[in-house]
């Protein structure tokens, strides 16, 4: 699957974050390390989810509304 994520490079590095899973983000030292680990934060995140709805009892959705 393709996850669109935003890049912002600072002195201090790189963060990264996904736009379809929130709250799932990462950093890196250079670009290419921050994409690494913003790829393994989204396997995490995506292999979370069942453990999720198990202990809440409830569906993870995402919804887009207009403004």
């Amino acid at each position: 699957m393709m996850y669109r994520v935003t890049l912002v490079e600072s002195e201090e590095g790189v963060a990264v974050w996904c736009d379809d899973l929130p709250g799932c983000a990462s950093q890196g030292e250079t670009r290419e390390e921050a994409l690494e680990n913003i790829r393994e934060a989204i396997r995490e995140y995506l292999a979370s989810i069942p453990e999720v709805e198990k202990r809440f009892g409830t569906k993870v959705s995402h919804e887009q509304v207009a403004i």
